[in-house]
């Protein structure tokens, strides 16, 4: 496994940075800078400054001109900074030039959001995902980002099937690149049999046939509260982003008694590194195979609707988009101006106003949710006899029975039926 260089409890002051090429991008790329500082501080780093800066072009050895970047280091060191963050995407050998002229560990957006989803995977799946995506990161910056690989694999003796001994005259770097890419290959293997897993379990939970929802949205939207409103558990909600990735899924009961499997996924932020949305793509399919959707949003972001765009076109990405969407407003109780709240309902006009921290708007959210799958199911009425107790059987099993009496030898019952049963029933229903 690899040994990160970057330990983010050892590190407790950093500048951040945020280049950008066009004039039009300022008010977006001081976004972002922000949205950088959430990220880090989820670290538990410090932040001494931030930097905004404007280059004419894009430069191949810093991304900006070299003025620029020694003002930018000069700047670091005034701050006695133990790392630079560069919210820009770095290349290896870009990164390698800063770090050259700072003398200084220089990490970038996609290190920081690594490092974070390396602290918050949990579960077998997310911890594979992660040290996939983080192994991939590193292989083309082994030569400075990385100290030794764990050579338990290599053995002792120099012998052993791994193939990862050191040969004569052969450079550490090759040794560690051939490591890596052992490590890469065992890693994706785990990964498939953990998703054959999920597929076998997911296959079981299809024979029911029981309608299932997912809960999408930006990440520290409000999704694992509003999971934790609707159903009663306890899954891990914190003010900050990306809280948990484990996917999670709970069983409710709609107003119309029928019966819903609902899931919470990883949140989305702007500019997630492709390599994530790849690594993901398992907790995130829980959303393409989804019956439908439920879009949380926060409503006291001023960026609500980039982070809405955000997450749609995502949702396109994993062809996820052609569902039914319930788009709920969440934290609206922290809204308290007038305009703000007209505006929000002339951009969203069919959206569900909700505070999942104070449990309001939960009615209306599972109503639509009942809504959505009305043609899922039936409110039905019937006589059956008693020596057909295969029949009780079967609505007890695959319905929600919401009424039993009893009248000569026949059972009356009152039922929420599933579209799919709804037929072997037809000969004994009766009016209400």
């Amino acid at each position: 496994m690899f040994e990160v260089r970057l330990k983010p409890e050892m590190v407790e002051r950093a500048l951040l940075v945020r280049l950008y090429f066009d004039a039009r991008e300022q008010d977006e790329s001081a976004s972002l800078l922000v949205e950088l500082g959430e990220l880090v501080s989820t670290l538990g780093i410090g932040i001494a400054d931030s930097v905004l800066a404007k280059s004419r072009e894009m430069h191949k050895k810093f991304l900006c001109g070299t003025g620029k970047a020694a003002e930018i280091v000069e700047l670091a060191h005034a701050h006695e900074c133990d790392v630079i963050v560069i919210d820009n995407n770095l290349a290896p050998s870009q990164q390698r030039e800063w770090e050259k002229l700072a003398n200084l560990c220089v990490i970038d957006r996609e290190e920081v959001i690594l490092d974070i989803f390396a602290k918050r995977a949990h579960t077998k799946e997310a911890r594979l995902q992660v040290e996939l995506a983080r192994m991939q990161y590193a292989l083309p910056r082994l030569a400075r980002m990385w100290g030794h690989l764990d050579r338990e694999s290599a053995g002792s003796g120099g012998g052993g099937s791994g193939g990862a001994s050191r040969g004569m005259g052969e450079k550490q770097i090759e040794v560690d690149r051939r490591l890596a890419h052992l490590s890469i290959d065992r890693c994706k293997r785990e990964l498939e049999i953990v998703r054959k897993q999920r597929k076998t379990q997911r296959k079981e939970r299809e024979k029911f046939e029981t309608p299932h929802g997912s809960i999408v949205g930006y990440t520290n939207a409000g999704k694992s509260t509003l999971l934790n409103q609707l159903s009663g558990s306890d899954v891990m909600a914190k003010d900050m982003l990306f809280a948990t990735l484990d996917t999670t899924t709970r069983r409710i009961e709609l107003p119309d008694g029928q019966p819903l499997l609902i899931t919470d996924t990883v949140g989305f932020v702007r500019n997630l590194p492709h390599r994530l949305v790849e690594a993901f793509k398992a907790t995130l399919e829980e959303s393409v195979l989804s019956d439908f959707l439920i879009h949380v949003l926060d409503a006291t972001s001023p960026e609500i609707e980039i982070f809405h765009a955000t997450t749609l076109k995502v949702l396109e990405e994993l062809g996820a988009l052609d569902k039914p969407i319930i788009t709920v407003l969440n934290k609206i109780d922290l809204v308290t101006d007038s305009e703000t709240l007209a505006s929000l309902d002339c951009v969203f006009p069919d959206a569900i106003r909700a505070s999942a921290f104070k449990g309001e708007g939960m009615d209306d959210i599972l109503k639509a949710c009942s809504h959505v799958l009305a043609d899922r199911v039936t409110r039905c009425h019937y006589r059956i006899p008693q020596k057909r107790g295969d029949l009780l059987n079967l609505l007890h099993q695959d319905a929600k029975v919401l009424s039993t009496d009893y009248e000569a030898n026949d059972i009356l019952v009152s039922a929420v039926v599933p579209a799919n049963i709804a037929g072997r029933l037809d000969d004994f229903r009766i009016e209400a």
